[in-house]
């Protein structure tokens, strides 16, 4: 692991697991021996990934900064001021891979205009599982994040979807904040037509993770899964 000044983007767990290695690769346990800071969603859950490695210094000691949603564009300069004097600082996301569905592609675009060394580590991808375990086809597909939340504004979306899925053979993804899951699927299951094919994905990589794909048809037919408070995807096709 070369030891020169970088932005290291560097990949999650999507769950609570006791054991890292069986989802991250070794690389990313050398990537994060050897970074000064961490630029993380939060204080808490960066620490919680530092805890999971061995690292240069103390884990408590090391720097951590945040950068979310809420962190002005304003402020991305001084996130990277420390890697433009030499030094070498991980991002890391809550869950998953930094960049995707997340914030962090604003910290990458501006450390590339900057000439700023950008390095990437493999590791899961909610999205990309759920694709692979769906059986939905794979070589065109669209990740739409999250559908609007009121419900009259989220049918339109998934006609809209279904209208451009039907069109040119996309497979849609769409993500769903916990709480809202049921309603989501509910909303799919009566607006897709019936010989569409649709996924629910949940707590992937977990112990508990479920996977269901079939057709409309046959959705009507089954009592749905029960996904409250459970990170799911939902995938669809026609």
């Amino acid at each position: 692991m070369s030891d020169k000044a970088a932005l290291l983007l560097l990949p999650n767990l999507l769950g609570d697991q006791r054991h890292q290695e069986v989802f991250l690769p070794s690389s990313v346990a050398k990537a994060v021996q050897s970074i000064d800071g961490l630029i993380a969603e939060s204080e808490t859950e960066g620490r919680r990934y530092l805890g999971r490695f061995e690292t240069k210094r103390p884990a408590m000691e090391i720097p951590i900064a945040l950068f979310n949603e809420h962190t002005p564009d304003d402020h991305i300069d001084f996130l990277l001021e420390p890697i433009s004097k030499g030094e070498r600082w991980g991002l890391v996301s809550d869950a998953g891979l930094p960049c995707v569905a997340d914030p962090g592609s604003k910290l990458v675009w501006r450390a590339r205009q900057r000439g700023l060394m950008v390095q990437a580590f493999v590791g899961p991808s909610s999205i990309l599982l759920a694709l692979m375990l769906s059986g939905l086809p794979g070589q065109r597909f669209a990740f739409n994040g999250y559908l609007d939340k009121e419900p009259s504004k989220r049918k339109l979306q998934i006609q809209k979807l279904a209208k451009t899925s039907a069109q040119d053979g996309v497979t849609q993804i769409v993500m769903e904040a916990p709480y809202r899951n049921k309603h989501t699927l509910e909303a799919l299951v009566s607006l897709l037509p019936d010989d569409a094919l649709l996924c629910a994905a949940w707590d992937l990589t977990m112990s508990t993770q479920g996977v269901v794909s079939q057709s409309i048809q046959l959705w009507k037919k089954s009592p749905l899964p029960n996904l409250d408070k459970k990170p799911a995807l939902f995938l669809f096709v026609l």
